[in-house]
């Protein structure tokens, strides 16, 4: 019972670190895209920097995934839960490092004014942020449902980067004086299309802890 009950304490705190990791995660998509609205180079900078923090973070849930199935041995819905985590924390850490993509990107269009208003991509961010908090809620109430209505979030995410696919293409055959910050934008709306793909593969790891069954969402 004693062993149980540390197992299950265990399996408490890798929850507890990868809910802890999904908040950097969103903090740092939300200063990305923060810092590309407003072109604010110094808050570009400090979600490069913070990026530190989210690896060490997700290194250590490996490292704990790893410690927990070599001196526990779990099997069956336990395995699956520490494996889930494991790939969890990994879809979540790529996520941080398109966050980082994006804030380069403000570095890279620097003070400019912007060639059009941002409407699409601030969306495509928050609906990004609202999957991974979705996602990581699943998790934690092993609610497989609720894991698949955040999947089909991505069809709106991608629906998304298709018209900022044409309207910058537009822009730049209107204008080709436009073309090198219209390809900038271009990239950040893929960065968080990618994201919103990353977020899919969380649901499918939630209904594989639930279910027992891998379900292809993408």
């Amino acid at each position: 019972m004693a062993t149980r009950y540390l197992f299950d304490q265990s399996l408490e705190e890798l929850n507890e670190q990868i809910f802890r990791l999904g908040e950097m995660v969103n903090k740092q998509i939300k200063d990305a895209m923060r810092a590309l609205e407003k072109r604010d180079l110094e808050l570009a900078n400090q979600v490069i920097t913070g990026d530190l923090q989210i690896n060490e973070l997700q290194a250590a849930i490996e490292e704990k995934c790893t410690l927990l199935i070599a001196t526990q041995q779990p099997f069956a819905k336990d395995l699956r839960k520490i494996v889930a985590h494991f790939k969890i924390s990994i879809n979540l850490e790529r996520m941080g490092d398109l966050a980082v993509d994006v804030a380069k990107i403000s570095l890279r269009i620097g003070e400019t004014p912007l060639i059009k208003p941002l409407i699409d991509l601030p969306r495509m961010g928050e609906l990004v942020q609202e999957m991974a908090l979705q996602g990581l809620m699943a998790c934690k109430n092993e609610n497989a449902e609720e894991a698949q209505a955040m999947a089909a979030k991505d069809d709106i995410v991608d629906h998304l980067y298709n018209q900022i696919f044409s309207e910058l293409l537009l822009l730049m055959i209107e204008d080709p004086k436009k073309t090198t910050q219209a390809a900038h934008l271009l990239f950040a709306g893929r960065h968080l299309e990618r994201m919103g793909d990353y977020c899919t593969n969380i649901s499918e790891e939630v209904i594989y802890v639930v279910t027992g069954k891998r379900q292809d969402l993408n």
